[in-house]
């Protein structure tokens, strides 16, 4: 076993001291040491839960033959810190986070790992440090948050952010807005639609880094604590038989999440994630393959934000595996794809259930939207790509004036003062990965213009990104950025730009000859930071069409 370098032989006498000091004894140092990376904090509800699923891991690994160290890494919560500078830190976490993850299994010369995650970053990040760490390990989501409840109407965190637009229009008043706010969360677990955390959370069921049917049983489910001990024997499984995470992914691995995330509308998010997982595995990937898989995948789940039902009930009608069921039976999906226990895809999709008259996951013959929801722009204002989720919205042509703001806050102003017309392009820059720097989520923008009623009346262009909880006609990973000199910082207030999704274009209708002029006056702003981890990430992090992954420094 790798750990006997650690725990085995005369030499290595000082550091089983140490180790019996924390309840290892003889028998123990014979067996797999395994290392438990916990993103639990009680600073949000996404994790809040993960200390008692940890016991779960630990107890089932002891009872599978393998001696479990648990560990903590950080989590940012993206619900809280949306709209504010606390917003940066969320996709910089994710590199943090996997970092973590790959120190704890070098440092301790783990034969495996089990990552426990929740919130939006923390499931990219502990795959990505899976990945590196070079053992047999799996990835294991906290699970959803039940719907909050309100009169007769089930409630996310996107209810309430939607419903700050609604107060700022006049639709609501302060009673109401303050009664969704109570209802909206009512215990642990992720954010409750097909928003990031549930998205990518199937996007590593589908992978195969988590067990199939695992990451969608939500939080406060009672089979969830059954079936978090169960996956020792998993591991234990994957351990004796050498199978890393490198061994079974392939690029038709990721093809198949990318037909998942599609076929039920999820994040925008999961581009970046899905980019920056198969940039550590070594496999080929760009921003083309999700149009192109998108094109050709329905979508049949009836998920928020763009359609009726929340994760808990995509669960209650069959879960991850239904999906993958539908997805298999149309021949959208490769079956022989292989996942964390060795068996494909499609043997680990066979038992799926459905529950009796669902109407949650339909077929690929009769889907909601004949494409998936996934859709890749370039054109003059996004020559190397920029993301729309197209599950969010009808429209599919638009072409308005730019209103230009160079900071999420400034835009959100203008829309709180109601000075967001219909027809307009709202422009917000300098908030990619470099110049942000952190690529914040505009999810409280998005959501106060869908709240103000202009929804389908509005796009939004932008470098920065959305939550998977955005909808409506919300352009983002725009890229190259406006702080490297993307065509978006040289747009200017009035500027006329299109829109034609079908076309797969987004251009700004100015003359080369102008924007030559433009640039040639165009200076970078001054960096927001200028030491610390910002500016590390700042200076190392790559174009959001290669998914905003930190480049080796030269």
């Amino acid at each position: 076993m790798r750990s006997d370098r650690l725990k085995m032989g005369v030499a290595r006498a000082p550091a089983r001291a140490m180790l019996r000091a924390v309840g290892v004894e003889d028998e123990d140092f014979k067996k797999p040491f395994v290392g438990v990376v916990n993103t639990w904090t009680d600073g949000m509800p996404c994790n809040a839960h993960l200390r008692e699923l940890a016991q779960e891991v630990k107890a089932g690994l002891r009872a599978a033959g393998a001696v479990p160290f648990e560990f903590g890494a950080i989590a940012v919560s993206d619900g809280i810190a949306m709209g504010t500078p606390g917003m940066r830190a969320s996709l910089v976490s994710r590199e943090v986070i996997a970092d973590s993850v790959e120190l704890v299994a070098q440092g301790y010369l783990y034969d495996g790992m089990v990552v426990l995650v929740g919130c939006d970053k923390t499931i990219p990040g502990g795959a990505m440090g899976l990945v590196r760490s070079g053992v047999p390990g799996l990835v294991l989501y906290g699970g959803t948050i039940a719907p909050g409840r309100l009169g007769n109407k089930n409630l996310t965190i996107v209810s309430v952010f939607e419903a700050v637009g609604q107060y700022a229009a006049g639709e609501i008043g302060q009673a109401e807005l303050e009664a969704i706010e109570r209802a909206a969360i009512p215990g642990p677990g992720a954010c409750g639609g097909q928003y990031t955390a549930n998205t990518m959370a199937m996007a590593l069921e589908v992978l195969g880094l988590s067990p199939l049917g695992y990451n969608a049983i939500p939080a406060v489910a009672p089979e969830k604590q059954t079936a978090t001990r169960g996956v020792g024997r998993v591991l234990l499984e994957a351990i004796r038989e050498g199978r890393t995470p490198r061994e079974f992914l392939t690029r038709r691995s990721f093809l198949n999440a990318i037909a998942a995330v599609a076929a039920t509308g999820g994040s925008t998010n999961a581009v970046l994630h899905l980019l920056a997982l198969a940039h550590e595995v070594g496999i080929p990937l760009s921003l083309q393959d999700f149009d192109e898989v998108s094109r050709k995948t329905p979508v049949i789940a009836d998920l928020r934000p763009w359609g009726r039902y929340t994760a808990w009930e995509l669960y209650e009608a069959g879960g991850t595996p239904l999906v993958v069921r539908r997805l298999l039976e149309a021949g959208l999906l490769d079956g022989e794809a292989r996942t964390v226990t060795g068996r494909t895809l499609a043997e680990e999709a066979q038992n799926a259930r459905e529950a009796p008259g669902q109407t949650v996951v339909a077929t690929a013959s009769r889907p909601f939207k004949p494409q998936g929801g996934l859709v890749v722009l370039s054109g003059s204002l996004a020559p190397e790509g920029a993301v729309l989720k197209v599950a969010g919205t009808e429209r599919l042509h638009f072409r308005g004036p730019a209103r230009v703001f160079d900071s999420e806050e400034a835009a959100m102003q203008a829309v709180l003062r109601r000075e967001i017309r219909p027809g307009d392009v709202v422009v917000i820059r300098y908030e990619g990965p470099k110049g942000g720097p952190g690529m914040r989520e505009m999810l409280g923008v998005t959501s106060a213009i869908v709240g103000e009623g202009l929804g389908p009346e509005v796009a939004l262009i932008t470098d920065g990104r959305f939550s998977g909880g955005t909808r409506g006609l919300m352009i983002g990973h725009v890229a190259p950025e406006a702080q490297v000199g993307g065509p978006i910082a040289l747009v200017q207030e009035g500027d006329v730009i299109t829109i034609d999704v079908e076309a797969r274009r987004l251009d700004l209708e100015v003359s080369e000859a102008v924007l030559a002029e433009r640039r040639a006056r165009w200076t970078p702003p001054a960096p927001r930071y200028t030491r610390g981890v910002f500016a590390r990430y700042a200076a190392l992090v790559s174009s959001a069409a290669l998914g905003a992954v930190l480049q080796s420094p030269r």
